[in-house]
């Protein structure tokens, strides 16, 4: 069973020639139709989150700050974000999407959720709106299943770093944040060596990879870096930033990936949830809109047995060397931290 949020008319939240508009969303629906999930699909009403909600991550005057510009017409906030006069109120129930779904997998205890909303939300900070991201969805969502005692595993495949989840669960002991992403590359975060305050070391996982980096160094980066940090974390709920921009087809970056490899990834994180109806996926980025459908259907078919036909998966290219290089800094971040090693400067 597929759960998804109903979609809510999104139109007024566009910019023209903005890579970041409504048409995504219909690719992505269009990926979903693609599986003819029939009854085995599930829509939730779709609701705005809470102001109670959003302050869970989100500070007060950012907000109100928000949202004044957006009733006064919006604009251009940074050269790559923008808002319009409907915005706020597409924010919020994007930011409100997870949460519902989230809610309906709690009530039947079965089925992968799927939050299709957008304006998408991982670089988005507690205080400042950036990268197309206007409210972080993903921990908004995050934040109020911790409010409820879980323990939550952020995975996060966009091929941009989630600079905004990152910084808003930093410190927090119930979110483990693992990211795979191409590095360097916008937002200039994501580093190995960021590993977690003090409160909770070890519980920001990053895996940068170079450009031209395949499925399989990204599979490969989860298995022998992530997976030990998450079997010991043992998380309660998964929730996936699943951004499909890291598809070679992508105009935004220089991963090579393709539909296959993000079922491949699909299948790790459902591995990585202790039991049925603890996986909610959320719209990130992807921006080739026949690449982002194909990768939609091919990552929800992968996870819910569809006899859907991808492409194939992809290997060989760079980044072996990488990951290797990110498990030692990481160690190294780590035992600085707690006061064991002297540290080395690897350049």
């Amino acid at each position: 069973m597929l759960i998804m949020n109903g979609r809510v008319d999104d139109a007024g939240h566009a910019d023209p020639g903005h890579p970041e508009s409504p048409d995504r969303l219909n690719a992505v629906m269009a990926g979903v139709e693609d599986l003819h999930l029939g009854d085995d699909l599930s829509f939730v009403e779709p609701r705005a989150a809470t102001r109670n909600e959003l302050l869970r991550v989100h500070e007060a005057s950012y907000l109100d700050e928000l949202g004044a510009f957006c009733y006064e017409g919006g604009g251009n906030i940074d050269e790559d974000t923008y808002a319009t006069y409907q915005s706020w109120s597409l924010a919020e129930h994007a930011a409100g999407a997870g949460i519902a779904v989230v809610d309906e997998l709690r009530r039947r205890g079965e089925g992968i959720g799927f939050v299709a909303a957008r304006p998408p939300g991982h670089h988005a900070l507690a205080d400042r709106a950036m990268g197309f991201c206007l409210l972080n969805n993903v921990a908004v969502t995050a934040a109020s299943l911790t409010g409820l005692g879980e323990r939550v595993l952020i995975l996060d495949w966009d091929v941009h770093h989630g600079n905004g989840t990152q910084s808003i669960f930093w410190n927090d002991p119930e979110v483990l944040y693992v990211s795979t992403h191409q590095w360097p590359l916008y937002p200039g975060s994501g580093g190995a060596r960021e590993i977690g305050g003090p409160d909770a070391l070890g519980l920001t996982v990053n895996l940068p990879l170079p450009a031209g980096a395949t499925g399989d160094v990204v599979r490969r980066a989860l298995d022998e870096v992530a997976a030990p940090v998450i079997d010991q974390f043992a998380p309660t709920w998964v929730l996936v930033s699943a951004g499909f921009d890291a598809h070679r087809a992508d105009p935004m970056a220089e991963l090579a990936l393709s539909g296959g490899d993000f079922a491949g990834l699909a299948r790790m994180a459902a591995g990585y949830a202790p039991g049925p109806g603890r996986l909610a996926l959320f719209l990130e980025g992807g921006y080739d809109l026949a690449a982002l459908r194909d990768s939609v259907a091919a990552t929800l078919g992968e996870v819910l047995g569809s006899d859907y036909r991808h492409e194939a998966p992809t290997s060989g290219g760079f980044g072996v060397d990488e990951v290797r290089r990110a498990e030692l800094e990481r160690g190294v971040a780590l035992r600085v931290a707690l006061g064991t090693d002297p540290g080395e400067d690897f350049q």
